[in-house]
């Protein structure tokens, strides 16, 4: 039994309907599809090395603490892969029209938190396997981590045996209300543990707390709304879903000609891309922003393979009101250099750390009440979300197959009606454009926005190194 972080149940106290929290991924392969069976068996053989594949969330009696995970005693593995195809000719329209249903369904909480599909009938004989994960399972960077697992580096894997597993008995209610009671006992032992840590060295912890501060005060300068565009507004329970593309090997020309990161130039294609969207719109674009969240990894690197959240982030104003591309990069990059002095990503890592020592029972209660006003009022501060998260740079297999793409989809809440997830994999970079089905049904304007902005960037680098 191990209990949920405060940010991994913020993630399922968000969800309410038309705010799904899961994210997943699209995983195109090389034909001919194997038989279903061998899918079932490959990942089966791997599901000892990812325990939450196999344990469900429990609620603990009266809200008295957080939520906890425990196995789950009926674990069916044919319940969460299923398998199904696509209508001819199984092309792009046919497989993106299926991520966005299977996207707007709410994973059942009364099982472990994942599904997957195994998709037939993509054209030139392909297949692909959709993945689809709570996000109080995994932020982006350990999703991708728990996805690897389940492939392998080679074409050929050696067959595994069953594991034994057997699930651990699954505490009573009693039991884990009374577990909450015993840890609200401890807080004051906590808080002076903390307190002592902090005097034996005051300079470190007078050092956090000023970054803390900075971070927050720069967080606050971003809390007025934005002025108003049709990217903000309310939510219905249904998604689009579509994909640009792009190769490492040309971002990574326009990061070394134009002077900029790989994230620079892909958030300022996915800057490029809503400013198309909103012109084609009719609405005005000039000295105006699009503020996006962005998300960071804070995993150590010894954190690897701990399947949970390890994510902070960044609130950035994406200047959608400059036309020359080369002028939009420099400007996009000069932001986020601020931003990552402003110590906004430090500060958003500390608030899960303090909130983890307030009492459990009065942090579920805040988390709860906090999610009820938040959906009583307009979100008008955060306008989208823009995720970038490098995968693996050498090919994976399933069941003996390449896996050609892999393809993202990021959860969007309320009051944003957009957003972006970028995945990099062996020299590929897909950018998976989550949307609401009834307010963005021009999805594919932002989608070419962005390749058209790769295009010109990779342009305007050809000129500056003949110059």
């Amino acid at each position: 039994m191990e209990r949920l972080s405060p940010l991994d149940s913020f993630f399922l106290f968000i969800e309410d309907g038309t705010s799904h929290m899961h994210i997943a991924t699209c995983a195109i392969f090389e034909g001919p599809a194997p038989p279903y069976h061998r899918v079932v068996a490959a990942i089966g053989d791997k599901l000892d090395l990812v325990p939450r594949y196999r344990q469900l969330v429990r609620f603990v009696l009266w809200e008295l603490g957080q939520p906890v995970w425990v196995d789950d005693p009926h674990f069916r593995l044919d319940y969460h892969l299923r398998h199904t195809a696509l209508p001819a000719p199984g092309g792009p329209d046919e497989l993106r029209d299926l991520m966005g249903r299977l996207m707007s369904q709410e994973l059942d909480r009364r099982r472990p938190l994942w599904e997957a599909w195994m998709v037939e009938g993509l054209q030139f004989g392909r297949w692909a396997l959709i993945m689809k994960i709570h996000h109080c399972v995994a932020d982006g960077v350990s999703g991708n981590d728990l996805f690897s697992v389940l492939l392998s580096r080679e074409p050929t894997t050696p067959v595994v045996g069953p594991s034994g597993w057997q699930p651990a008995p699954e505490p009573s209610g009693l039991r884990l209300a009374a577990d909450s009671l015993w840890r609200l006992a401890l807080v004051p032992y906590d808080e002076l543990r903390s307190a002592c840590r902090a005097t034996l060295a005051p300079r470190l912890a007078l050092s956090r707390l000023r970054d803390v501060t900075e971070g927050m005060l720069s967080y606050a300068r971003r809390v007025p709304p934005t002025p108003p565009n049709s990217l903000v507004g309310s939510l219905g329970p249904s998604r689009r879903w579509a994909v640009a593309r792009a190769t490492l090997d040309d971002v990574r020309t326009i990061r070394r000609t134009l002077d900029a990161t790989v994230n620079d130039v892909v958030v300022a294609a996915v800057t490029a891309g809503l400013r198309e969207l909103l012109l084609s719109r009719g609405e005005p674009v000039d000295s105006r922003v699009v503020r996006t969240l962005i998300p960071v990894s804070v995993r150590a690197a010894d954190e690897r393979g701990n399947f949970d959240n390890r994510v902070s982030g960044m609130v950035a104003d994406l200047p959608i009101g400059i036309d020359d591309p080369v002028e939009r990069l420099i400007a996009v990059h000069a932001q986020l250099e601020r931003l990552k002095a402003s110590h906004q990503t430090g500060a958003g890592r500390q608030l899960p750390v303090l909130a983890g020592l307030a009492p459990s029972a009065a942090l579920a209660f805040a988390e709860r009440t906090a999610m009820r006003i938040l959906r009583r009022m307009p979100q008008r501060t955060i306008n989208t979300v823009t995720t970038n998260v490098p995968g693996p740079q050498f090919p994976l297999y399933l069941a003996g197959r390449e896996m050609l793409e892999y393809l993202p989809f990021v959860p969007i809440v309320s009051g944003m009606r957009v957003g972006v997830a970028i995945v990099s994999y062996n020299g590929r970079l897909a950018f998976g454009v989550t949307a609401d089905y009834d307010a963005v049904p021009d999805i594919d304007v932002l989608v070419d926005g962005i390749e058209d902005a790769i295009a010109d960037l990779l342009r305007c680098s050809a000129t500056a190194e003949r110059s």
